[in-house]
């Protein structure tokens, strides 16, 4: 059991049933009454953001959250395949647990698995990923005084606004929390 006065950032506990981890606290002591914990939760399935109150000394349950390097294999159907890195067993991940993710998965990619007491219950991309530019647009140039983007379709089919001296064929680097240019490679 975790007690209010062991939180840190990054705790995986039980809060009403659901699994949440900190992502930030804050010991309150008010003018009249008992000291209570400000905390604010991120849903480890669902991944939504709430902020709750706790009287001090309250219990919780602790969570044990792991996580396994795995390797992008191939899309198959609405699902796509991965390969643990230490096992070499395959897993098949459905889309609605991956999400946007989808758009920057490409093969041989090695990811994070996320497992909540033996359940998946997400994977990590890495923050920064090199992709190829599959389609873009001439560039034209005109009298500007900000920087000027145009649309380019990337080796996954995911579209994303780029600089206009990006061509067809050039590598560059998207943040996958975002989903924007970060520079050419």
């Amino acid at each position: 059991m975790i007690s209010t006065s062991d939180f840190k950032n990054g705790l995986n506990i039980l809060v009403d049933k659901e699994p949440y981890q900190i992502t930030w606290f804050q010991n309150h002591k008010p003018g009249k009454g008992g000291a209570v914990m400000r905390v604010r939760l991120r849903h480890l399935k669902k991944g939504g953001t709430i902020e709750r109150t706790f009287k001090s000394g309250e219990k919780f349950e602790s969570l044990s959250v792991t996580r396994q390097k795995k390797r992008f294999l191939y899309k198959e159907g609405m699902n796509f395949n991965f390969m643990d890195m230490n096992t070499y067993e395959q897993i098949s991940v459905t889309t609605e647990l991956l999400g946007g993710m989808v758009n920057f998965l490409k093969e041989n990619l090695e990811v994070e698995a996320i497992y909540l007491e033996n359940e998946l219950i997400g994977i990590d991309l890495p923050i920064i990923i090199e992709m190829t530019i599959a389609e873009a647009e001439p560039g034209i140039r005109g009298d500007s005084v900000s920087n000027l983007t145009k649309m380019a379709k990337l080796e996954t089919g995911a579209h994303i606004r780029v600089p206009l001296f990006i061509k067809q064929g050039d590598r560059i680097k998207v943040d996958t929390r975002t989903g924007e240019y970060v520079e050419r490679v």
